[in-house]
Protein backbone atom coordinates (compact mmCIF):
# COMPACT_ATOMS: atom_id res chain seq x y z
CA UNK A 1 0.00 0.00 0.00
CA UNK A 2 1.59 3.70 -1.03
CA UNK A 3 0.89 5.67 1.88
CA UNK A 4 0.26 9.47 1.28
CA UNK A 5 4.22 10.81 2.10
CA UNK A 6 3.38 14.83 1.70
CA UNK A 7 0.47 17.48 3.28
CA UNK A 8 -1.82 17.18 -0.07
CA UNK A 9 -1.93 13.79 0.52
CA UNK A 10 -2.82 13.36 3.92
CA UNK A 11 -5.57 16.02 2.82
CA UNK A 12 -6.72 13.54 0.50
CA UNK A 13 -6.84 11.05 2.75
CA UNK A 14 -8.80 13.14 5.92
CA UNK A 15 -11.35 14.08 2.61
CA UNK A 16 -12.18 10.94 2.18
CA UNK A 17 -12.35 9.51 5.92
CA UNK A 18 -14.53 12.66 6.26
CA UNK A 19 -16.83 12.44 2.94
CA UNK A 20 -17.61 8.69 4.01
CA UNK A 21 -18.45 9.35 7.75
CA UNK A 22 -20.76 12.09 6.63
CA UNK A 23 -22.40 10.46 4.05
CA UNK A 24 -22.83 7.09 6.51
CA UNK A 25 -24.34 9.32 8.52
CA UNK A 26 -26.43 11.83 6.31
CA UNK A 27 -27.52 9.03 4.70
CA UNK A 28 -28.78 7.16 7.56
CA UNK A 29 -30.78 10.11 8.80
CA UNK A 30 -32.37 10.23 5.46
CA UNK A 31 -33.02 6.76 5.03
CA UNK A 32 -35.45 6.84 8.59
CA UNK A 33 -37.07 9.83 7.71
CA UNK A 34 -37.53 9.51 3.62
CA UNK A 35 -37.83 5.68 3.35
CA UNK A 36 -41.09 5.52 5.38
CA UNK A 37 -42.69 7.62 3.46
CA UNK A 38 -41.54 6.36 -0.09
CA UNK A 39 -41.66 2.33 1.16
CA UNK A 40 -45.53 3.34 2.03
CA UNK A 41 -46.08 4.91 -1.52
CA UNK A 42 -44.81 1.53 -3.44
CA UNK A 43 -45.98 -1.10 -1.20
CA UNK A 44 -49.53 0.64 -0.97
CA UNK A 45 -49.45 1.10 -4.80
CA UNK A 46 -47.96 -2.07 -5.81
CA UNK A 47 -50.32 -3.68 -3.52
CA UNK A 48 -53.35 -1.78 -5.03
CA UNK A 49 -52.36 -2.75 -8.41
CA UNK A 50 -52.27 -6.27 -7.27
CA UNK A 51 -55.35 -7.34 -5.75
CA UNK A 52 -57.36 -4.36 -8.17
CA UNK A 53 -56.55 -6.03 -11.29
CA UNK A 54 -56.81 -9.57 -9.94
CA UNK A 55 -60.50 -10.31 -11.04
CA UNK A 56 -59.36 -8.88 -14.45
CA UNK A 57 -56.34 -10.79 -14.49
CA UNK A 58 -58.11 -14.49 -13.81
CA UNK A 59 -60.84 -13.31 -16.18
CA UNK A 60 -57.79 -13.10 -19.01
CA UNK A 61 -56.26 -15.86 -18.13
CA UNK A 62 -59.31 -18.60 -18.54
CA UNK A 63 -60.52 -16.69 -21.20
CA UNK A 64 -57.26 -17.01 -23.36
CA UNK A 65 -57.07 -20.56 -21.75
CA UNK A 66 -60.25 -21.54 -23.62
CA UNK A 67 -59.31 -19.86 -26.59
CA UNK A 68 -56.13 -21.13 -27.58
CA UNK A 69 -55.43 -24.40 -29.86
CA UNK A 70 -52.24 -25.53 -28.31
CA UNK A 71 -53.61 -27.66 -25.70
CA UNK A 72 -56.50 -30.45 -25.77
CA UNK A 73 -59.02 -30.41 -23.59
CA UNK A 74 -57.97 -32.96 -20.45
CA UNK A 75 -54.41 -30.02 -20.49
CA UNK A 76 -57.28 -27.45 -20.45
CA UNK A 77 -59.03 -29.05 -17.46
CA UNK A 78 -55.80 -29.80 -15.50
CA UNK A 79 -54.30 -26.32 -15.92
CA UNK A 80 -58.19 -24.90 -14.99
CA UNK A 81 -57.45 -27.14 -11.09
CA UNK A 82 -54.39 -25.71 -10.97
CA UNK A 83 -55.15 -21.84 -11.74
CA UNK A 84 -56.21 -21.46 -8.09
CA UNK A 85 -52.53 -22.40 -6.98
CA UNK A 86 -51.09 -20.15 -9.28
CA UNK A 87 -52.90 -17.20 -8.35
CA UNK A 88 -52.54 -17.96 -4.52
CA UNK A 89 -48.79 -17.83 -5.42
CA UNK A 90 -49.07 -14.91 -7.23
CA UNK A 91 -50.84 -13.09 -4.65
CA UNK A 92 -48.52 -14.13 -2.17
CA UNK A 93 -45.03 -13.49 -3.40
CA UNK A 94 -46.66 -10.42 -5.16
CA UNK A 95 -47.49 -8.39 -1.83
CA UNK A 96 -44.27 -10.32 -0.09
CA UNK A 97 -42.05 -9.04 -3.35
CA UNK A 98 -43.69 -5.63 -2.78
CA UNK A 99 -43.17 -5.18 0.79
CA UNK A 100 -39.41 -5.88 0.55
CA UNK A 101 -38.72 -4.07 -2.24
CA UNK A 102 -40.59 -0.96 -0.70
CA UNK A 103 -38.45 -1.14 2.88
CA UNK A 104 -35.09 -1.80 0.79
CA UNK A 105 -35.83 1.06 -1.50
CA UNK A 106 -37.33 3.36 0.61
CA UNK A 107 -34.33 2.74 2.88
CA UNK A 108 -31.42 2.50 0.74
CA UNK A 109 -31.85 4.35 -1.90
CA UNK A 110 -31.14 7.69 -0.14
CA UNK A 111 -28.51 6.37 1.20
CA UNK A 112 -26.46 5.15 -1.96
CA UNK A 113 -28.23 9.07 -3.24
CA UNK A 114 -25.88 10.46 -0.87
CA UNK A 115 -22.49 8.32 -1.36
CA UNK A 116 -23.61 9.59 -4.74
CA UNK A 117 -23.42 13.07 -4.14
CA UNK A 118 -19.39 13.17 -3.24
CA UNK A 119 -19.13 11.20 -6.47
CA UNK A 120 -19.67 14.43 -8.35
CA UNK A 121 -16.81 16.04 -9.95
CA UNK A 122 -18.36 19.03 -11.56
CA UNK A 123 -20.49 19.89 -8.18
CA UNK A 124 -18.93 22.58 -6.22
CA UNK A 125 -21.35 22.15 -2.90
CA UNK A 126 -21.33 18.89 -2.76
CA UNK A 127 -21.88 18.77 0.93
CA UNK A 128 -25.36 20.57 0.25
CA UNK A 129 -26.26 17.46 -2.71
CA UNK A 130 -25.48 15.10 0.01
CA UNK A 131 -28.26 16.30 2.40
CA UNK A 132 -30.49 17.08 -0.54
CA UNK A 133 -30.27 14.09 -3.17
CA UNK A 134 -32.07 11.14 -2.73
CA UNK A 135 -35.17 13.06 -0.18
CA UNK A 136 -37.75 14.06 -2.81
CA UNK A 137 -36.09 11.95 -5.76
CA UNK A 138 -36.87 8.94 -3.89
CA UNK A 139 -40.38 9.70 -3.18
CA UNK A 140 -40.92 10.51 -6.97
CA UNK A 141 -38.94 6.73 -7.63
CA UNK A 142 -41.38 4.93 -5.48
CA UNK A 143 -44.41 6.86 -7.55
CA UNK A 144 -42.45 5.92 -11.25
CA UNK A 145 -41.82 2.35 -9.68
CA UNK A 146 -45.74 2.04 -8.60
CA UNK A 147 -46.67 3.28 -12.63
CA UNK A 148 -43.95 1.10 -14.15
CA UNK A 149 -45.57 -1.98 -12.26
CA UNK A 150 -49.53 -1.03 -13.23
CA UNK A 151 -48.19 -0.85 -16.83
CA UNK A 152 -46.70 -4.41 -16.75
CA UNK A 153 -49.57 -5.87 -14.78
CA UNK A 154 -52.24 -4.66 -17.55
CA UNK A 155 -50.89 -3.57 -20.58
CA UNK A 156 -47.69 -6.01 -21.10
CA UNK A 157 -49.77 -9.19 -19.27
CA UNK A 158 -52.63 -8.41 -21.73
CA UNK A 159 -50.50 -7.83 -24.49
CA UNK A 160 -48.93 -11.44 -23.96
CA UNK A 161 -52.33 -13.62 -23.47
CA UNK A 162 -53.76 -11.63 -26.80
CA UNK A 163 -50.49 -12.68 -28.56
CA UNK A 164 -50.97 -16.32 -27.31
CA UNK A 165 -54.99 -16.29 -28.26
CA UNK A 166 -53.72 -15.27 -31.84
CA UNK A 167 -51.07 -17.69 -32.29
CA UNK A 168 -51.98 -20.01 -35.52
CA UNK A 169 -53.23 -23.54 -34.58
CA UNK A 170 -50.66 -25.93 -34.69
CA UNK A 171 -50.69 -29.89 -35.66
CA UNK A 172 -49.28 -30.76 -32.75
CA UNK A 173 -51.23 -30.34 -29.55
CA UNK A 174 -49.68 -30.59 -26.38
CA UNK A 175 -51.49 -33.58 -25.11
CA UNK A 176 -51.89 -34.81 -21.58
CA UNK A 177 -52.83 -38.68 -20.67
CA UNK A 178 -54.31 -39.34 -17.45
CA UNK A 179 -51.66 -41.63 -16.63
CA UNK A 180 -48.91 -39.06 -15.73
CA UNK A 181 -50.99 -36.85 -13.98
CA UNK A 182 -49.94 -38.92 -10.97
CA UNK A 183 -46.31 -38.96 -12.43
CA UNK A 184 -46.21 -35.20 -12.28
CA UNK A 185 -47.70 -34.36 -8.80
CA UNK A 186 -45.83 -37.00 -7.57
CA UNK A 187 -42.32 -35.77 -8.89
CA UNK A 188 -43.67 -32.36 -8.59
CA UNK A 189 -43.57 -32.80 -4.59
CA UNK A 190 -40.82 -34.16 -4.73
CA UNK A 191 -38.86 -32.37 -6.06
CA UNK A 192 -40.06 -29.33 -3.18
CA UNK A 193 -39.35 -31.91 -0.95
CA UNK A 194 -35.85 -32.61 -2.13
CA UNK A 195 -34.61 -29.11 -3.49
CA UNK A 196 -35.40 -26.56 -1.04
CA UNK A 197 -34.04 -27.67 1.96
CA UNK A 198 -30.67 -29.34 -0.63
CA UNK A 199 -30.63 -25.68 -1.89
CA UNK A 200 -31.00 -24.11 1.77
CA UNK A 201 -28.09 -26.18 2.98
CA UNK A 202 -25.80 -25.46 0.62
CA UNK A 203 -26.64 -21.77 0.60
CA UNK A 204 -26.23 -21.37 4.39
CA UNK A 205 -22.87 -23.74 4.44
CA UNK A 206 -21.29 -21.61 1.53
CA UNK A 207 -22.57 -18.02 2.64
CA UNK A 208 -19.97 -18.04 4.99
CA UNK A 209 -17.06 -18.57 2.75
CA UNK A 210 -19.39 -16.10 0.15
CA UNK A 211 -18.78 -13.60 3.00
CA UNK A 212 -15.30 -13.41 3.37
CA UNK A 213 -14.02 -14.09 -0.18
CA UNK A 214 -16.13 -10.94 -0.86
CA UNK A 215 -14.77 -8.96 1.95
CA UNK A 216 -11.16 -10.33 1.21
CA UNK A 217 -11.46 -9.35 -2.73
CA UNK A 218 -12.75 -5.36 -1.49
CA UNK A 219 -10.04 -5.05 0.81
CA UNK A 220 -7.57 -6.52 -1.87
CA UNK A 221 -8.81 -3.73 -4.38
CA UNK A 222 -8.67 -1.08 -1.11
CA UNK A 223 -5.03 -1.59 -0.45
CA UNK A 224 -3.98 -2.25 -4.27
CA UNK A 225 -6.19 0.55 -4.90
CA UNK A 226 -7.96 -1.37 -7.71
CA UNK A 227 -11.32 -1.47 -9.25
CA UNK A 228 -13.54 0.61 -7.34
CA UNK A 229 -10.76 2.39 -5.15
CA UNK A 230 -9.17 3.41 -8.40
CA UNK A 231 -10.61 7.16 -8.18
CA UNK A 232 -10.98 8.84 -5.28
CA UNK A 233 -14.08 9.90 -5.69
CA UNK A 234 -15.72 6.50 -5.50
CA UNK A 235 -13.91 5.47 -2.51
CA UNK A 236 -16.94 6.25 -0.44
CA UNK A 237 -19.65 4.24 -2.13
CA UNK A 238 -16.98 1.70 -2.40
CA UNK A 239 -16.57 1.60 1.68
CA UNK A 240 -20.38 1.56 1.71
CA UNK A 241 -20.46 -1.56 -0.70
CA UNK A 242 -17.66 -3.33 2.37
CA UNK A 243 -20.40 -2.32 4.62
CA UNK A 244 -23.51 -3.75 2.71
CA UNK A 245 -21.57 -7.10 1.39
CA UNK A 246 -23.46 -9.64 4.06
CA UNK A 247 -26.61 -8.02 2.98
CA UNK A 248 -25.81 -9.19 -0.38
CA UNK A 249 -24.70 -12.70 0.68
CA UNK A 250 -28.29 -12.83 2.73
CA UNK A 251 -29.96 -11.88 -0.22
CA UNK A 252 -27.89 -14.54 -2.05
CA UNK A 253 -29.13 -17.16 0.09
CA UNK A 254 -32.85 -15.94 -0.05
CA UNK A 255 -32.77 -16.06 -3.42
CA UNK A 256 -31.38 -19.44 -4.09
CA UNK A 257 -34.42 -20.63 -1.25
CA UNK A 258 -36.91 -18.67 -3.62
CA UNK A 259 -35.66 -20.50 -6.79
CA UNK A 260 -35.56 -23.77 -5.16
CA UNK A 261 -39.30 -23.67 -5.36
CA UNK A 262 -39.58 -23.10 -8.90
CA UNK A 263 -36.94 -25.60 -9.83
CA UNK A 264 -38.85 -28.58 -7.66
CA UNK A 265 -42.02 -27.89 -9.54
CA UNK A 266 -40.46 -27.92 -12.84
CA UNK A 267 -39.86 -31.34 -12.29
CA UNK A 268 -43.49 -32.16 -13.61
CA UNK A 269 -42.77 -30.47 -16.63
CA UNK A 270 -40.39 -32.41 -17.12
CA UNK A 271 -42.29 -35.72 -16.65
CA UNK A 272 -44.91 -34.19 -18.88
CA UNK A 273 -42.08 -33.09 -21.34
CA UNK A 274 -40.15 -36.51 -21.49
CA UNK A 275 -43.11 -38.41 -20.76
CA UNK A 276 -41.31 -40.64 -17.83
CA UNK A 277 -40.93 -40.44 -14.42
CA UNK A 278 -37.87 -41.98 -14.13
CA UNK A 279 -36.46 -38.86 -15.91
CA UNK A 280 -38.45 -36.25 -13.78
CA UNK A 281 -36.39 -38.30 -10.60
CA UNK A 282 -33.26 -37.73 -12.30
CA UNK A 283 -34.23 -33.81 -12.91
CA UNK A 284 -34.61 -33.98 -9.10
CA UNK A 285 -31.26 -35.03 -8.28
CA UNK A 286 -29.69 -33.18 -11.07
CA UNK A 287 -30.28 -30.33 -10.15
CA UNK A 288 -29.17 -30.32 -6.52
CA UNK A 289 -25.51 -31.63 -8.32
CA UNK A 290 -25.84 -28.63 -10.88
CA UNK A 291 -26.38 -25.73 -8.18
CA UNK A 292 -23.79 -27.12 -6.20
CA UNK A 293 -21.51 -27.17 -9.15
CA UNK A 294 -22.71 -23.78 -10.07
CA UNK A 295 -21.85 -22.03 -6.75
CA UNK A 296 -18.54 -23.93 -6.19
CA UNK A 297 -17.44 -22.39 -9.96
CA UNK A 298 -18.90 -18.66 -9.04
CA UNK A 299 -16.89 -18.93 -5.23
CA UNK A 300 -13.63 -20.90 -6.78
CA UNK A 301 -13.78 -23.65 -4.91
CA UNK A 302 -13.31 -27.59 -5.83
CA UNK A 303 -14.26 -28.42 -9.77
CA UNK A 304 -17.46 -30.58 -9.93
CA UNK A 305 -19.83 -31.76 -7.40
CA UNK A 306 -19.88 -34.59 -4.60
CA UNK A 307 -23.70 -35.37 -6.01
CA UNK A 308 -24.60 -37.62 -8.78
CA UNK A 309 -26.06 -36.41 -12.20
CA UNK A 310 -28.01 -38.41 -14.03
CA UNK A 311 -29.45 -37.53 -17.49
CA UNK A 312 -32.82 -36.13 -17.71
CA UNK A 313 -33.36 -35.34 -21.25
CA UNK A 314 -33.27 -37.66 -24.17
CA UNK A 315 -31.62 -35.25 -26.29
CA UNK A 316 -30.16 -31.97 -25.42
CA UNK A 317 -33.08 -29.04 -25.47
CA UNK A 318 -31.85 -25.80 -27.92
CA UNK A 319 -33.69 -23.49 -26.34
CA UNK A 320 -33.26 -21.78 -23.26
CA UNK A 321 -36.30 -23.59 -21.40
CA UNK A 322 -34.45 -25.00 -18.52
CA UNK A 323 -32.75 -22.93 -15.60
CA UNK A 324 -29.43 -23.01 -17.06
CA UNK A 325 -26.41 -20.92 -17.83
CA UNK A 326 -25.41 -21.41 -21.35
CA UNK A 327 -22.46 -20.60 -23.62
CA UNK A 328 -21.70 -17.12 -24.39
CA UNK A 329 -19.94 -16.10 -27.49
CA UNK A 330 -17.78 -13.12 -27.41
CA UNK A 331 -15.95 -11.40 -29.57
CA UNK A 332 -13.04 -12.64 -31.64
CA UNK A 333 -14.29 -16.17 -32.01
CA UNK A 334 -13.72 -17.13 -28.45
CA UNK A 335 -16.25 -18.65 -26.44
CA UNK A 336 -17.18 -18.90 -22.72
CA UNK A 337 -18.73 -22.08 -21.87
CA UNK A 338 -20.15 -22.15 -18.03
CA UNK A 339 -21.66 -25.25 -16.78
CA UNK A 340 -25.76 -25.84 -16.74
CA UNK A 341 -27.17 -24.63 -13.15
CA UNK A 342 -29.96 -23.02 -12.34
CA UNK A 343 -30.61 -19.59 -12.98
CA UNK A 344 -30.13 -17.49 -9.33
CA UNK A 345 -28.35 -14.32 -8.18
CA UNK A 346 -24.68 -15.27 -7.29
CA UNK A 347 -22.37 -11.49 -7.02
CA UNK A 348 -19.38 -12.07 -9.30
CA UNK A 349 -16.18 -12.09 -6.83
CA UNK A 350 -13.78 -11.77 -10.13
CA UNK A 351 -11.20 -9.17 -9.91
CA UNK A 352 -12.81 -5.64 -10.35
CA UNK A 353 -12.36 -3.68 -12.90
CA UNK A 354 -11.52 0.13 -12.70
CA UNK A 355 -13.74 2.90 -12.72
CA UNK A 356 -11.65 4.28 -16.13
CA UNK A 357 -12.53 0.82 -17.56
CA UNK A 358 -16.51 0.78 -16.92
CA UNK A 359 -16.53 4.09 -17.84
CA UNK A 360 -15.93 2.70 -21.47
CA UNK A 361 -18.41 0.47 -21.45
CA UNK A 362 -21.88 1.43 -23.18
CA UNK A 363 -24.98 1.40 -19.78
CA UNK A 364 -27.69 -0.10 -20.69
CA UNK A 365 -29.46 3.24 -19.24
CA UNK A 366 -28.06 4.73 -22.48
CA UNK A 367 -28.73 2.57 -25.10
CA UNK A 368 -32.83 3.09 -23.70
CA UNK A 369 -32.11 7.02 -24.18
CA UNK A 370 -31.02 6.53 -27.46
CA UNK A 371 -33.57 3.80 -28.59
CA UNK A 372 -36.45 7.05 -27.53
CA UNK A 373 -34.61 9.47 -28.64
CA UNK A 374 -34.56 7.66 -32.26
CA UNK A 375 -38.34 6.81 -32.29
CA UNK A 376 -38.72 10.69 -31.65
CA UNK A 377 -36.61 11.93 -34.83
CA UNK A 378 -38.25 9.34 -36.79
CA UNK A 379 -41.47 10.29 -35.82
CA UNK A 380 -40.96 13.72 -36.64
CA UNK A 381 -39.65 13.06 -39.55
CA UNK A 382 -42.91 10.66 -40.54
CA UNK A 383 -45.20 13.17 -38.76
CA UNK A 384 -43.86 16.10 -41.41
CA UNK A 385 -44.31 13.84 -44.18
CA UNK A 386 -47.61 13.19 -43.35
CA UNK A 387 -46.70 9.57 -43.38
CA UNK A 388 -48.10 9.56 -39.37
CA UNK A 389 -51.41 11.44 -38.42
CA UNK A 390 -52.50 13.15 -35.11
CA UNK A 391 -55.49 10.39 -35.16
CA UNK A 392 -52.41 7.44 -35.22
CA UNK A 393 -50.90 9.33 -32.46
CA UNK A 394 -54.05 9.85 -30.16
CA UNK A 395 -55.29 6.19 -31.27
CA UNK A 396 -52.05 4.73 -29.15
CA UNK A 397 -52.75 7.13 -26.69
CA UNK A 398 -56.12 5.81 -25.47
CA UNK A 399 -54.89 2.37 -25.49
CA UNK A 400 -57.00 0.87 -28.04
CA UNK A 401 -55.80 -2.53 -29.42
CA UNK A 402 -56.24 -1.71 -33.08
CA UNK A 403 -54.63 -1.47 -36.30
CA UNK A 404 -54.17 2.25 -36.22
CA UNK A 405 -52.42 1.85 -32.64
CA UNK A 406 -50.65 -0.78 -33.84
CA UNK A 407 -48.86 1.69 -36.27
CA UNK A 408 -47.46 3.93 -33.36
CA UNK A 409 -47.29 1.48 -31.19
CA UNK A 410 -45.24 -1.22 -32.93
CA UNK A 411 -44.64 0.40 -36.12
CA UNK A 412 -42.89 3.47 -35.43
CA UNK A 413 -40.48 1.71 -33.20
CA UNK A 414 -39.49 -0.89 -35.25
CA UNK A 415 -39.46 1.71 -38.37
CA UNK A 416 -36.45 3.93 -36.28
CA UNK A 417 -34.85 0.16 -35.16
CA UNK A 418 -34.69 -0.84 -38.95
CA UNK A 419 -33.13 2.54 -39.77
CA UNK A 420 -30.81 1.84 -37.00
CA UNK A 421 -29.28 -1.15 -38.75
CA UNK A 422 -29.44 -0.25 -41.91
CA UNK A 423 -27.43 2.85 -41.12
CA UNK A 424 -24.87 0.11 -39.11
CA UNK A 425 -24.73 -1.87 -42.58
CA UNK A 426 -23.70 0.82 -44.35
CA UNK A 427 -21.12 2.46 -41.80
CA UNK A 428 -20.01 -1.13 -42.27
CA UNK A 429 -19.92 -1.41 -38.48
CA UNK A 430 -19.52 -4.87 -36.39
CA UNK A 431 -22.20 -3.83 -34.08
CA UNK A 432 -25.20 -0.98 -34.01
CA UNK A 433 -24.15 2.55 -34.47
CA UNK A 434 -26.92 4.32 -32.68
CA UNK A 435 -28.10 8.54 -33.09
CA UNK A 436 -24.91 10.70 -31.87
CA UNK A 437 -22.94 7.69 -33.91
CA UNK A 438 -22.77 6.23 -30.15
CA UNK A 439 -21.44 2.29 -31.40
CA UNK A 440 -22.49 -1.03 -29.68
CA UNK A 441 -20.14 -4.23 -30.14
CA UNK A 442 -19.94 -7.09 -28.56
CA UNK A 443 -16.73 -5.64 -26.00
CA UNK A 444 -18.30 -2.73 -24.94
CA UNK A 445 -21.81 -3.68 -25.04
CA UNK A 446 -23.94 -4.37 -21.23
CA UNK A 447 -22.87 -7.48 -19.33
CA UNK A 448 -26.71 -8.49 -18.96
CA UNK A 449 -28.24 -11.83 -19.47
CA UNK A 450 -31.80 -9.48 -20.34
CA UNK A 451 -29.86 -7.53 -23.34
CA UNK A 452 -27.73 -11.20 -24.47
CA UNK A 453 -31.85 -12.70 -25.29
CA UNK A 454 -31.54 -9.75 -27.87
CA UNK A 455 -28.27 -8.80 -29.15
CA UNK A 456 -27.26 -12.07 -30.27
CA UNK A 457 -30.92 -12.22 -32.27
CA UNK A 458 -30.10 -8.45 -33.41
CA UNK A 459 -26.75 -9.44 -34.94
CA UNK A 460 -28.05 -12.33 -36.67
CA UNK A 461 -31.05 -10.15 -38.36
CA UNK A 462 -28.53 -7.79 -39.12
CA UNK A 463 -26.33 -10.00 -40.88
CA UNK A 464 -29.65 -11.59 -42.91
CA UNK A 465 -29.98 -8.29 -44.06
CA UNK A 466 -26.78 -7.50 -44.92
CA UNK A 467 -26.25 -10.98 -47.04
CA UNK A 468 -29.43 -10.76 -49.32
CA UNK A 469 -28.52 -7.07 -50.37
CA UNK A 470 -31.74 -5.39 -50.47
CA UNK A 471 -32.07 -2.67 -53.35
CA UNK A 472 -33.43 0.48 -52.78
CA UNK A 473 -36.92 -0.19 -53.74
CA UNK A 474 -36.96 -3.46 -51.39
CA UNK A 475 -35.57 -1.07 -48.64
CA UNK A 476 -38.42 1.17 -49.17
CA UNK A 477 -40.96 -1.69 -49.03
CA UNK A 478 -39.15 -3.38 -46.16
CA UNK A 479 -39.98 -0.02 -44.65
CA UNK A 480 -43.87 0.23 -45.43
CA UNK A 481 -43.71 -3.60 -43.64
CA UNK A 482 -42.87 -2.71 -40.70
CA UNK A 483 -44.68 0.43 -40.35
CA UNK A 484 -47.66 -0.86 -41.22
CA UNK A 485 -48.01 -3.75 -41.05
CA UNK A 486 -51.05 -6.10 -42.76
CA UNK A 487 -52.13 -2.91 -42.84
CA UNK A 488 -52.64 -2.99 -46.89
CA UNK A 489 -54.45 0.57 -47.52
CA UNK A 490 -51.61 2.67 -45.48
CA UNK A 491 -49.07 0.77 -47.70
CA UNK A 492 -50.76 1.90 -50.59
CA UNK A 493 -50.98 5.36 -49.25
CA UNK A 494 -47.69 6.04 -48.88
CA UNK A 495 -45.58 6.83 -52.15
CA UNK A 496 -41.78 6.48 -50.92
CA UNK A 497 -40.59 4.77 -54.41
CA UNK A 498 -41.55 1.00 -52.91
CA UNK A 499 -40.92 -1.62 -55.77
CA UNK A 500 -43.56 -4.22 -56.17
CA UNK A 501 -41.80 -7.98 -55.46
CA UNK A 502 -42.71 -10.19 -57.95
CA UNK A 503 -40.36 -12.71 -57.16
CA UNK A 504 -42.25 -15.34 -54.18
CA UNK A 505 -38.84 -16.28 -52.92
CA UNK A 506 -37.54 -12.60 -52.40
CA UNK A 507 -40.75 -11.37 -51.04
CA UNK A 508 -40.85 -13.98 -48.47
CA UNK A 509 -37.63 -12.88 -47.33
CA UNK A 510 -38.77 -9.56 -46.83
CA UNK A 511 -41.63 -10.02 -45.41
CA UNK A 512 -39.95 -13.02 -42.88
CA UNK A 513 -37.73 -10.05 -42.11
CA UNK A 514 -40.24 -7.86 -41.03
CA UNK A 515 -42.35 -10.14 -38.92
CA UNK A 516 -38.70 -11.17 -37.32
CA UNK A 517 -38.28 -7.61 -36.37
CA UNK A 518 -41.81 -6.89 -35.40
CA UNK A 519 -42.20 -9.53 -33.10
CA UNK A 520 -38.27 -8.14 -31.38
CA UNK A 521 -40.30 -4.97 -30.96
CA UNK A 522 -43.44 -6.39 -29.44
CA UNK A 523 -41.14 -8.05 -26.85
CA UNK A 524 -39.50 -4.81 -26.05
CA UNK A 525 -42.68 -3.22 -25.38
CA UNK A 526 -43.45 -5.65 -22.64
CA UNK A 527 -40.26 -4.81 -20.54
CA UNK A 528 -40.25 -2.68 -17.61
CA UNK A 529 -40.58 1.07 -18.15
CA UNK A 530 -40.64 1.26 -22.06
CA UNK A 531 -44.73 2.52 -22.05
CA UNK A 532 -43.73 5.11 -19.51
CA UNK A 533 -41.13 5.86 -22.03
CA UNK A 534 -43.16 5.77 -24.92
CA UNK A 535 -45.76 7.63 -24.38
CA UNK A 536 -43.56 10.21 -23.54
CA UNK A 537 -42.62 10.42 -27.11
CA UNK A 538 -45.58 9.90 -28.44
CA UNK A 539 -47.13 13.40 -26.01
CA UNK A 540 -44.00 15.49 -27.77
CA UNK A 541 -44.90 13.47 -31.29
CA UNK A 542 -48.34 15.25 -30.45
CA UNK A 543 -46.74 18.64 -29.75
CA UNK A 544 -44.23 18.78 -32.80
CA UNK A 545 -47.55 18.29 -34.85
CA UNK A 546 -49.34 20.99 -33.41
CA UNK A 547 -46.37 23.38 -33.66
CA UNK A 548 -45.85 22.14 -37.41
CA UNK A 549 -49.77 22.62 -38.49
CA UNK A 550 -49.64 26.39 -36.71
CA UNK A 551 -46.32 27.41 -38.14
CA UNK A 552 -47.87 26.09 -41.88
CA UNK A 553 -50.71 27.92 -41.62
CA UNK A 554 -48.79 30.98 -39.86
CA UNK A 555 -46.49 30.94 -43.00
CA UNK A 556 -49.77 30.65 -45.33
CA UNK A 557 -51.37 33.38 -44.11
CA UNK A 558 -48.12 35.51 -44.15
CA UNK A 559 -47.91 34.20 -47.86
CA UNK A 560 -51.42 35.41 -48.49
CA UNK A 561 -51.15 38.61 -46.98
CA UNK A 562 -48.50 39.52 -49.09
CA UNK A 563 -49.67 38.42 -52.16
CA UNK A 564 -52.31 40.57 -51.29
CA UNK A 565 -50.15 43.66 -50.70
CA UNK A 566 -48.97 43.17 -54.25
CA UNK A 567 -52.09 43.39 -55.98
Amino acid sequence: MDFPRDFNGWMRVAYVVFAFCSALIFGAIKGLLVGPVAALLLIVGNVSVILGLFPAHVTWTVYTLLKINIFDTAMKVAILLALPALFGLWLCLGIAGSVLVGVGYGFFAPWVSTFEAFRRDHESNKFLHSLVDGTWGTIKGSCTVVRDFADICYHSYSGYLKELRETPASDELQRLRLIHVPACIIVGIMGLIVEIPLFTAIAIVKSPYMLFKGWFRLVQDLISREGPFLETACIPIAGLTILMWPLAVIASVLLAIFSSFFIGLYASVIVFQERSFRRGLAYVIAMVAEFDEYTNDWLYLREGTIFPRPRYRKKRVSNSTEFSVKANSVAGGMSVTTTDSPAIFMPNLTPSRSVRETIHEVKMVQIWDHMMRSCEMRGKELLDANVLTDADLYEWLKGKNNSEAAIVGVGLPCYSFLQTILSSIKSNSSGLVLIDDLEITHLNRPKDKLLDWLFNPIMVLKEQISVIKLEDGEVRYLEKVVLFGSNTQRMEAWDNGSLVLKDPLRAAQVQGIGRRMIGMIKSVSKFPTYRRRFQQIVKALLVHSVDHDISLRSSGFIGSNASDENV
